[in-house]
């Protein structure tokens, strides 16, 4: 019959091996390792890669976005391409939010009132000519300044193309907005590759204008 004392010292050293063989993960020490062992009750470095990617993890006191993408990183070489399929993609940046900080970014930088950095391409000069806003949306943080590649300095869209960096936390994605040059959405700020859902978003303004044509033709 195995007493009380010889059953906690068997817990004890069995809490030791789940500890150690987290905190051989880089990124996460002993400390680290003791609280996902307590909190999530993660054993295994195969539990902590499932915690990593259904969003536990997240939630774990100590785990930010860079922390968490080197554990996934780490883990993907460590068990295998197969391990696990991959997770989905997550959802586009909103066509609401991006057009209302390329509206923010473009007011800013006519008055002056951003700071301006100067670019290491195409600045011979080295001017500081590139403003750059950082603002929130619904908890994501945008990062937004104008298109400095080649391709718009060709066609002369250096003040036009907006490149928007959006980041929730977990993961960074980029977006343009330019300013629409045929169809119905001439002369609007449309976000590239997502027409269709700025049409929709453009709607009932585009709606109200036929309206009000039409009466003035009347």
């Amino acid at each position: 019959m195995v007493g009380r004392g010889s059953a906690t010292a068997w817990g004890g050293r069995d809490h030791a091996r789940c500890t150690h063989r987290l905190a051989s993960v880089p990124g996460i020490g002993p400390t680290l390792a003791r609280r996902l062992h307590e909190v999530l009750d993660v054993h295994t470095v195969e539990e902590l890669d499932a915690a990593a990617h259904d969003g536990r993890l997240e939630r774990v006191p100590g785990f930010g976005a860079r922390r968490l993408r080197g554990v996934i990183e780490t883990l993907a070489g460590r068990l295998g391409p197969h391990a696990r399929p991959a997770p989905p993609p997550r959802p586009p940046l909103p066509v609401t939010e991006l057009l209302d900080v390329d509206r923010e970014y473009r007011e800013k930088a006519a008055r002056g009132v951003l700071l301006r950095i100067a670019p290491h391409r195409y600045n011979p000069e080295h001017r500081s000519w590139l403003p750059v806003l950082r603002t929130r949306r619904d908890g994501r943080q945008y990062t937004a300044l104008f298109s400095n590649t080649a391709r718009a300095h060709v066609l002369g869209k250096t003040d036009d193309w907006v490149v928007i960096y959006g980041d929730d936390g977990l993961a960074e994605r980029e977006a343009t907005v330019v300013t629409e040059t045929a169809g119905p959405l001439a002369g609007r700020r449309v976000v590239w590759g997502r027409e269709a859902e700025c049409a929709a978003f453009y709607e009932p303004e585009l709606r109200a204008t036929v309206t009000t044509g039409r009466r003035r033709r009347q």
